[in-house]
């Protein structure tokens, strides 16, 4: 089973609250995992020891003191036991679903990517894993009140060892590299398998303090570096532009998909070659083979 490794933030207040109960719900799937935690920010030794999971605590980071993926994906690959990692947001509650999820896929095709929806949920509390059905009454609070986070929103990678070479040096916890690592397994030929509908993975909501705020986040200097080493938006796709959909009958093929983010552009440009239609069913013949064509390049 996968080696599960993340990168916490400091256990402070609601964020060390929320950051205890994903490492617990990890520590209790079954099969166990091999669990891993990076850095040294305040609490990491102590919930490690308390969990009973590795603790690396020697990292590369930035100007700005933020950890660097590829050091991180480079060190969890070296020490892992087993061929499969998982990166996870140290925020993300996995449940029992889990694992027979990367079981299934894993068996379907060795060279692949597993990502899926987050459900967003206020989580205030510990969660009470001495109960029996604390899982069972966790999802019954996310049908009750929880909301889907979006296809743009990519908290969980499985994947093989060796799949991702060469990672550019981007900062962790900010945006656009979990986008390009969705780019990345689609431009090697991994199957990108969207687990939305049958992993149920929970997102616990939090404020943004550890880095002043969300918009400072999302664009900030190290927003605007991850898009750079990126190589712009073309290479920034969604779970949207996964190859497959793994669904309770199935994995099976997902067209969408074929419609990434630089193909919809292309279209639309294409579209502006034409007159306007009239009706959303007359496409002229000569729209059709053109974007035909723009579905048959490799991504």
């Amino acid at each position: 089973m996968p080696t599960i490794f993340a990168f916490p933030k400091p256990f402070r207040g609601h964020i060390g609250t929320i950051q205890r109960n994903a490492i617990g719900s990890w520590v209790r799937l079954n099969p166990q995992c091999e669990i891993f935690l990076f850095g040294d920010e305040e609490g990491t030794a102590a919930v490690a020891k308390e969990f009973a999971v590795r603790h690396i605590p020697e990292i590369t980071r930035n100007g700005f003191g933020t950890p660097l993926l590829d050091e991180v994906f480079k060190k969890a690959e070296q020490l892992a036991s087993d061929p499969l990692l998982c990166y996870v947001n140290c925020d993300i509650i996995l449940g029992s679903d889990f694992i027979p999820t990367v079981r299934r896929v894993s068996q379907w095709k060795p060279h692949f990517l597993l990502v899926g929806e987050c459900w967003n949920l206020d989580v205030e509390e510990s969660l009470a894993f001495d109960r029996p059905s604390w899982e069972e009454d966790l999802k019954t609070l996310v049908q009750q009140k929880g909301k889907r986070r979006g296809p743009n929103a990519i908290d969980y990678f499985v994947f093989p060892s060796g799949l991702y070479q060469d990672l550019p040096p981007f900062a962790l916890g900010r945006p656009r590299f979990d986008n390009w690592l969705i780019w990345k397994a689609r431009n090697v030929e991994a199957a990108v398998v969207d687990a939305t509908h049958v992993v149920s993975a929970i997102h616990q909501n939090h404020d943004y303090s550890h880095v002043g705020s969300k918009e400072l986040m999302h664009g900030g200097e190290e927003a605007r570096r991850n898009l750079e080493l990126a190589g712009g938006n073309r290479h920034c796709w969604s779970i949207a532009e996964a190859s497959h959909k793994l669904c309770r009958a199935g994995i099976r093929r997902n067209w969408g998909g074929h419609f990434t983010p630089e193909t919809k552009a292309q279209f639309w440009r294409v579209m502006k070659l034409t007159r306007p239609l009239r009706h959303p069913m007359g496409l002229k013949m000569e729209t059709v083979r053109r974007f035909t064509a723009l579905l048959g390049r490799k991504p």
